[in-house]
């Protein structure tokens, strides 16, 4: 049976996902085996042969991906660098450059510089929306691949994935769009005209944070092939029972993101204008400058958004440490609500480069507490500053 036709749900419930022919479990088993019998010397039952280069649950995950993101190929990888990190090897070779949006996830950031840049990868960072720059810059740095965040971490910019991935083709550039925040439900990167989709699928599409994971989605084949062998060469793959908690995360990520999207809306409309926040970045105000394009290439604004405090750090700091249905945690996307201060926390390796953050900026993830709760939370850790 196929679901390639239905809606988003119920391809995320059903797709990789059918029942247990021996039992008749609506559930399908988790897999933890590392090896599989052989019905002769190369002769082998569904293509199992050891756990790194194929595993049942991993595969029904990555259909499932697949799908949803409406790729044809999908690769399940231990975490959200590890994703990047395979794919940017099966990219790039010595002398290659990458163009990066100048407000990125700091680990993707790090890995490019810090561990690539070893390898004589270059790295430049610019502003996605000047079409014109970003036409010069990869003109002038040759760039092989430009890696887009959108909505990007921590300040949402929101980037235009056609309109750059018709520039960066014309280039002969790869496109990358990380789409952790917005989500395959939120956003649809690859048929926007990006070539590629990585997530950190520990973040929404698991959406419990119980469970740690990434993953390359695309339609090209023979990059495929490349990313393919990269994971199962390198091993960096997840293992069984990561991949089933994903597995079930995704199959609730629509009606998740639906309430992300509320109540972040909620908080932002409440927050923008109080006397302690200097900013709210939030795509889903009028006032962002990305609105507008926003509302065209999203389903929805998605459950992220940032704050800078008119008292600077100490306030930030002391706003941070003053919720309390809020938990001040690194990473998002759960079903609980985060408050990360990035400056020291998630993009603490990006001081002193172009992406450095502000130090009164907060970033929130707002989670499926009853959004009043969210609200008076905020209210009283803001009246606390005074």
């Amino acid at each position: 049976m196929t679901h390639d036709d239905h809606g988003f749900s119920t391809r995320a419930i059903h797709v990789g996902q059918e029942f247990d022919p021996t039992t008749g479990a609506v559930i399908p088993p988790v897999h933890f085996s590392t090896t599989y019998a052989q019905d002769g010397i190369g002769t082998l039952r569904g293509g199992y042969e050891y756990g790194r280069g194929g595993n049942p649950t991993r595969d029904s995950l990555q259909r499932q991906l697949a799908s949803l993101e409406g790729a044809t190929h999908a690769f399940s990888f231990a975490s959200g660098l590890a994703a990047e990190d395979a794919l940017l090897r099966a990219v790039l070779r010595p002398g290659d450059h990458v163009l990066m949006g100048n407000d990125v996830y700091g680990g993707t950031h790090r890995l490019v510089r810090r561990i690539f840049g070893d390898w004589q990868i270059g790295l430049t960072t610019i502003e996605l929306d000047d079409l014109e720059a970003v036409r010069a810059a990869l003109t002038s740095t040759g760039a092989r691949v430009l890696w887009l965040e959108t909505p990007s971490n921590p300040l949402m910019k929101i980037t235009d994935v056609a309109a750059l991935a018709d520039v960066a083709h014309a280039a002969g550039a790869l496109v990358v769009v990380d789409n952790t925040f917005a989500t395959p439900y939120l956003q649809q990167p690859l048929a926007l005209g990006a070539d590629v989709v990585v997530h950190s699928t520990t973040k929404y599409l698991g959406g419990h944070s119980d469970v740690i994971g990434g993953a390359v989605v695309l339609s090209d084949d023979a990059l495929a092939e490349k990313v393919g062998f990269h994971q199962f060469a390198a091993g960096a793959v997840s293992g069984p029972l990561d991949a089933w908690l994903t597995t079930r995360g995704i199959k609730t990520l629509a009606v998740r993101m639906d309430r992300h999207s509320a109540s972040a809306h909620a908080l932002a409309s409440a927050l923008e204008g109080h006397a302690a926040v200097t900013r709210v970045y939030y795509p889903g105000l009028p006032s962002h400058p990305g609105h507008d394009l926003a509302a065209r290439q999203m389903r929805d604004f998605g459950g992220m958004l940032s704050l800078e405090l008119a008292g600077g750090a100490a306030a930030a700091r002391a706003f941070a440490e003053g919720l309390e249905v809020f938990s001040l945690a690194e990473s998002l996307g759960g079903v609980e609500s985060l408050v990360n201060y990035p400056s020291e926390m998630t993009h603490a390796s990006v001081r002193g480069t172009a992406l450095e953050v502000s130090d009164a900026v907060i970033r929130l993830s707002v989670g499926l507490e009853d959004v009043e709760d969210l609200l008076a939370d905020v209210r009283q850790s803001l009246a606390r500053l005074g």
